[in-house]
């Protein structure tokens, strides 16, 4: 089969950005100036700067952020520090990765591990694939490595398949807990030592157990995550190339002077800001040294002694959490003021038979459900590595439908943890990993500032009302160096990954973010749908009609208030307010814009455009 991403194969991924001691320090003083001039500019702005003429509009603003800067102080501690563990060489036997106490030690007998490849309706030939390439994993030692197909579509074609491949296959009468329920069903039925958790379409490199193996000589190293690195995402044309597809000579021309005059333009790079650098690179990677680097599924290997004694501690926690409320019903009907010991002992057992004992949760997000449940074990002390080389390839979205059903998923999925089991209230994490955990819960709570934002400079625009005292000189005191140092900080702070994408991406997102969140709070269930590995065909414009509501207003309320303003319209502007809030409302159209043009982006055609446009020199990254 002649899949789309075969032109891709010979990409590598990013290498991760060097450690620098200087830049840490220099990102640290940045951010602390910034956060000590947060703290005075929302004092003055509570204090001094509210229109209380106005407060229906100026509260919602200082509310909004208020939020914001919670979600600063949090991203600004992620951030802090980075702290890679040490790697050490791959282990040959179980003595080598377990305590001095552990029943284990001193067997002598070679460690095993499990390659999991999860599926459910990918085609086999995709699946194929993904199996070639974890065949191909090295190891320095012979050890006991299997490889297994978990198909919960439960299709002779990939039972075929496994079994011409030499690999095991492992299939259910049901799908009850979708992925997790799936893994819980191969862990039953397996005994690795170690598990490495795949999803269909991961391409192990052949390195990924020798590079990260050696961590589980740590016998409280639970999991190790590997960066995901989407190998297909597109790379887009340069400006003159894209014009001479769409208009010819002329346009492959003026392309060529916008790019003497601006620099290099690049069209439809990554439209979906699929890239997840930032998130494993600085996020995710910058966690380890305070043990708060959480799984995130494929690329990932686990101790499944790990796995298996956090789910029994769960599971009894479950078991004692819905017998307390029982009981509790029972002694608001009965008017007793205790439960009788018998009662109490048989309802126990009735709750032990009828509730299911799952290594890994039955939830949407089940990686970082159990990421939560390891790290809050505070007997074992279970402790996560984040590894910073990429391990293994995988596919992207490829289109706004497929982008915006996955994202739905991650934040319904991380909603619903935050508002029913939040790990900030758990016993057993230390504070500052309640930090980094609440940093990520915090994120998808955003559309709720992030609309206030979109909205008030349309307001202020379309009513000349201000959400503050006045844009005066004393505003400009407060606010610019506040948003200077945080660009700043920002900026060293991540340096060697773009950020740009990511912030408008985030800020364009709203509309997901509510759903997902108005969806938890109705009490629904976020469903667990797989993601297409095949592009969808045809343009998503109904996708973004939110966003393309607030471009039009942004753009026609600017228009209007500058009308007004110079030819004495309605309305009381001031010079300094309109050109605020234009480079405001100029910032969230550009952001509103990369997802609209995200709905109706499509690749260039399969032919070599190179050649009809004659501009050979003009490739992706030169």
């Amino acid at each position: 089969m002649d899949f789309y991403f075969k032109q891709f194969e010979h990409r590598q991924p990013p290498e991760p950005v060097p450690y620098s001691m200087s830049r840490e320090l220099l990102y640290q003083y940045l951010a602390t100036c910034n956060l000590t001039l947060g703290i005075w500019y929302l004092w003055w702005r509570w204090t001094y700067a509210l229109n209380y003429d106005a407060m229906w509009f100026s509260f919602p603003l200082v509310f909004a952020e208020s939020c914001a800067f919670i979600g600063s102080v949090l991203f600004t501690f992620n951030l802090w520090k980075t702290k890679d563990e040490p790697r050490k060489p791959a282990p040959y036997l179980i003595d080598e990765c377990v305590a001095e106490d552990s029943p284990e030690a001193g067997s002598g007998r070679p460690i095993s591990i499990d390659v999991f490849f999860p599926t459910y309706d990918e085609e086999p030939e995709l699946v194929r694939l993904s199996i070639i390439d974890a065949q191909k994993i090295r190891y320095p030692h012979d050890i006991e490595m299997k490889i297994f197909i978990l198909d919960d579509g439960k299709r002779p074609a990939m039972a075929a398949m496994a079994q011409e491949m030499g690999v095991e296959y492992i299939t259910r009468e049901n799908n009850i807990g979708f992925k997790a329920g799936n893994l819980r069903n191969a862990l039953e039925q397996t005994y690795g030592d170690f598990i490495v958790i795949c999803d269909a379409d991961t391409r192990p490199f052949p390195t990924i157990l020798e590079h990260t193996m050696g961590y589980f000589r740590d016998p409280n190293v639970a999991w190790v995550q590997t960066p995901q690195w989407f190998f297909d995402l597109p790379e887009g044309e340069r400006l003159p190339v894209w014009l001479n597809r769409k208009v010819g000579k002329t346009g492959q021309w003026l392309g060529k002077v916008a790019e003497k005059l601006y620099g290099p333009v690049t069209i439809g790079q990554d439209p979906y800001v699929n890239d997840p650098q930032m998130f494993y690179d600085v996020i995710q990677r910058r966690r380890n040294w305070v043990n708060a680097s959480f799984c995130c599924g494929a690329g990932s290997i686990h101790r499944r002694e790990a796995v298996m004694e956090a789910a029994l501690r769960s599971y009894s926690e479950q078991i004692s959490k819905e017998q307390v409320e029982v009981e509790k019903q029972i002694r608001k009907i009965t008017k007793e003021k205790q439960v009788d010991k018998s009662v109490s002992d048989n309802l126990r057992q009735e709750l032990i038979f009828d509730t299911e004992f799952t290594p890994y949760k039955f939830h949407v997000s089940e990686d970082i459900y159990t990421s939560i449940v390891l790290h809050s074990d505070s007997e074992r002390n279970w402790r996560s590595v984040m590894h910073p080389n990429v391990e293994s390839k995988m596919l992207s979205p490829q289109d706004l439908q497929t982008w915006t059903v996955q994202r739905f998923k991650y934040s319904g999925g991380s909603i619903d943890i935050f508002m029913n089991d939040n790990p900030i209230f758990r016993k057993g994490m230390n504070l500052k990993q309640k930090l980094m955990y609440g940093a990520s819960f915090w994120s998808n709570l955003s559309a709720i500032w992030n609309i206030i934002f979109l909205a008030c400079p349309i307001i202020y625009f379309l009513t000349s009302i201000a959400p503050v005292s006045a844009y005066d000189v004393s505003f400009y005191l407060h606010f610019i160096p506040f948003v200077l140092t945080a660009e700043l900080a920002m900026m060293i702070g991540t340096w060697g990954v773009a950020g740009y994408k990511g912030k408008t991406n985030f800020l364009s997102f709203f509309p997901v973010n509510l759903r997902a969140l108005w969806t938890v709070l109705r009490g629904r269930k976020i469903s667990f749908p797989t993601t297409p590995k095949e592009r969808q065909t045809g343009t998503f414009g109904h996708l973004v009609l939110p966003q393309m509501l607030v471009f039009g207003l942004s753009l026609i309320s600017m228009i209007y208030a500058w009308g007004s303003y110079f030819f004495g319209g309605y309305g009381n502007y001031s010079m300094g307010g309109l050109i605020f809030n234009s480079f405001w409302t100029l910032n969230n159209m550009m952001a509103m814009w990369g997802m609209i043009a995200a709905a109706y982006w499509s690749p260039p055609p399969a032919a070599d455009t190179e050649e009809e446009s004659g501009t050979e020199e003009l490739k992706y990254g030169i």
